[in-house]
């Protein structure tokens, strides 16, 4: 029978950094926030946030014999810091380096086969973020930590600089509870948002992201947030630097791959001058891909005029 301590040695030896188990169940009172988001639309044109929101709220429509979810976080912060070179545009820190779905994606793989060794009888479905999973949900639920203001989890461990991973499994497992939320009376990440995009405590508008707008927004860039930027050209990290966790525990990531690989910030004038060939060659395994050539174009020469 697997048990616990199984999925934590295998998961730590696969390089997640937290690990918590949540019993299946709907989540309702989850789902009732995200409809009255989408209800105000916060999601601007991301229109798959409107979709399978029936999955969303039930795991047990994606895998019928569901017991459990298994929440996985992996740590991607190094203690490089941008250097906010002339003619350049900065990069959010969790695209420095290589996609973390590609990394995410084979070590779950790796998981999932190494506990079916153990007990074949195990099913799984894996998520990274791209699927109808409420990540940030489930592992609240799973105690990896806490939803904070900004809407990012933020654990007592290792601040908030972590990406999250799901298995939905049929198996049961001893259940971690929630922890308290620790953000107390701080305003630090709306305070300093440049764009005033967390409009509330825990509610961040989409349409006024810097992340939103310079990666997932196919259009235009409003003429209202010029000068708003601070030269960030590809996401933005705001809410993360000035939070006081990670200013406290944020601990630089063992894998290798998250490291910058000259992507930390990017030349206005080599974006202007590249093809898309040279696009695809430079960022094709690269979180900056998602932007294509035509939105860090776009997005260089905003921050430029």
């Amino acid at each position: 029978m697997i048990t616990n301590k199984h999925i934590l040695t295998i998961a730590h030896k696969h390089g997640f950094d937290l690990v918590g188990f949540a019993k299946a169940g709907k989540l309702t009172h989850e789902i009732d926030h995200l409809n009255e988001w989408l209800k105000r639309g916060y999601q601007s044109n991301m229109l798959y946030m409107e979709r399978n929101t029936d999955k969303r709220e039930d795991v047990s429509l994606i895998l019928p014999d569901v017991k459990s979810v298994i929440s996985l976080a992996m740590n991607y912060y190094t203690d490089h810091q941008h250097e906010n070179k002339p003619g350049h545009g900065k990069v959010s820190r969790y695209a420095w380096g290589k996609d973390y779905h590609f990394i995410i994606w084979e070590k779950l793989e790796y998981i999932i086969d190494e506990i079916k060794e153990i007990d074949k009888s195990f099913e799984a479905k894996a998520y990274v973020d791209t699927g109808p999973v409420m990540d940030k949900a489930w592992a609240v639920r799973a105690g990896l930590g806490w939803l904070g203001k900004h809407t990012n989890v933020i654990s007592r461990e290792i601040g908030s600089y972590f990406f999250i991973a799901n298995i939905i499994t049929n198996k049961e497992f001893e259940y971690n509870e929630p922890v308290t939320d620790f953000c107390g009376s701080c305003t630090a990440c709306i305070d300093a948002c440049p764009t005033n995009a967390i409009v509330d405590e825990y509610i961040v508008d989409a349409n006024k992201c810097i992340s939103y707008l310079t990666i997932e927004n196919k259009g235009e860039i409003p003429s209202e947030f010029e000068g708003k930027f601070n030269n960030w050209l590809f996401g933005c990290d705001v809410c993360q630097e000035v939070c006081p966790w990670n200013n406290k525990f944020a601990e630089e990531t063992t894998e290798r791959e998250f490291y910058p690989k000259d992507n930390d910030e990017l030349s206005f004038e080599e974006i202007e001058g590249m093809s898309n060939s040279k696009f695809k060659r430079r960022f094709g395994t690269s979180p900056i891909s998602r932007a294509r050539l035509k939105g860090l174009k776009r997005n260089a020469r905003f921050i430029k005029e």
